[in-house]
């Protein structure tokens, strides 16, 4: 592939993510780095990310970091997105403050807000003090709306506090709000996962995520699957066959429904796909903050170490602890377009990439689509409708 080939399109919105890694409990499944410790912790810890934000430019200078012309001159920030762990925890003084300085040290039109929280950390006055700090979109840890399920999972929140969490978020004037189911979850039946599917859908929330349990040895009950142990409900956890039909009913479902299946693991209403998440899967950029915050330049892709009392004491010492920073060739940008790009169920366009990658694509599809695992749109290509739940192995053919 020759040198020249461009890794970089010229962007003009710019995204922020915010890394918030406390959370009062850990879930069993959970591999994100995140802890639960003393609420004490929080007020130092915002205070680092809005002092990383100020000072983004010298920081990032010192460690390395290009910032590309599209975003330091011209890039207006319209998405910013607060995760973690479970942002919810924070006093809304402190989502504020977060969001008064990314106004304060960026160009702004801010069009999607969104805050993660947990059911159970919802109040009236704390959904009324996000409204007023301009979070417009709640994306809700909802996992599951079988007790038993969100026990054994070592969630704390159960099916009465989705109930009750709902209602005050809309009487707070955020309207906006996406509801995360597991499929796997330790307990989990047939007759249980369409429980919590035609749940949601009588809910009615503008947005809807569907992850497979994935079994990783970070995580409690994945080390306890992996050496075929019993704690945690290990035992109880549904087979990947049956995850699959679990994806493929609320495939179904949430058609029936009137969403709009529009990313692997995602459906909206019409016109309310989560515009910050689209950034990634189409590679557009976002700079984060915090904790193991990711980023992305367009030329770059870095990340904040993990370590929270680390990052912090590095911020206020004045420097940026990167744990990578990596600057992308030609060939791993293309392979980030193909399946960062396949992520979406409208695929990608082959005619696009092969212009600005120089080269021809049609030998690695072909025998896909002969497979029936990808099909051709025009000039497009698209996994197979049927096929999304083992989307994973197609990928692993594609980059072979």
């Amino acid at each position: 592939m020759p040198c020249c080939v461009k890794v970089f399109v010229q962007m003009t919105s710019l995204g922020i993510y915010v890394q918030v890694p406390f959370c009062q409990t850990k879930c069993t499944y959970c591999n994100f780095h995140t802890g639960v410790v003393s609420s004490s912790r929080f007020a130092p810890y915002v205070s680092a990310v809005c002092r990383e934000m100020k000072t983004y430019r010298d920081l990032y200078s010192a460690a390395g970091i290009e910032l590309v012309p599209a975003i330091s001159e011209n890039a207006t920030v319209d998405t910013v997105y607060i995760g973690g762990g479970t942002p919810s925890l924070l006093d809304p003084a402190h989502l504020k403050n977060i969001l008064g300085t990314v106004r304060d040290s960026f160009r702004c039109d801010l069009a999607e807000v969104t805050l993660e929280a947990d059911p159970e950390t919802v109040e009236a006055q704390k959904a009324s003090a996000w409204a007023r700090a301009g979070i417009n979109r709640v994306s809700f840890g909802v996992q599951s709306f079988s007790d038993a399920e969100l026990a054994a999972s070592g969630r704390i929140h159960r099916r009465a506090d989705i109930y009750r969490a709902l209602p005050i978020l809309r009487e707070a004037g955020i309207s906006n709000i996406g509801f995360d189911l597991i499929a796997g979850l330790p307990l989990q039946t047939p007759g249980s996962w369409r429980e919590s599917v035609d749940r949601l859908v009588e809910l009615a929330p503008e947005h809807v995520s569907v992850y497979i349990l994935e079994v990783d040895e970070k995580s409690r009950l994945g080390t306890e699957l992996l050496k075929g142990g019993k704690r945690y409900s290990a035992g109880a956890v549904p087979t990947e066959d049956q995850m699959a039909e679990f994806y493929e009913l609320a495939q179904t479902a949430f058609s029936a429904a009137g969403y709009h299946h529009y990313e692997i693991s995602n459906w909206a209403k019409p016109g309310l796909e989560s515009r910050h998440n689209l950034k990634y899967w189409r590679r557009e950029a976002y700079l984060g903050f915090g904790a193991g915050a990711h980023s992305f330049s367009g030329v770059q892709r870095w990340a904040n170490a993990h370590d929270a009392a680390g990052y912090v004491n590095a911020i206020h010492n004045g420097f940026l602890p990167v744990e990578q920073l990596e600057r992308l060739t030609p060939e791993a940008a293309l392979e980030e377009e193909l399946f960062l790009g396949l992520r979406q169920l409208d695929g990608i366009d082959v005619s696009r990439i092969e212009k600005d990658y120089a080269v021809k694509l049609a030998s690695r599809f072909d025998p896909l689509a002969s497979s029936g695992l990808v099909e051709w749109n025009g000039p497009g290509v698209r996994l197979a409708p049927a096929r999304l739940s083992v989307s994973n192995e197609v990928f692993v053919e594609l980059l072979r």
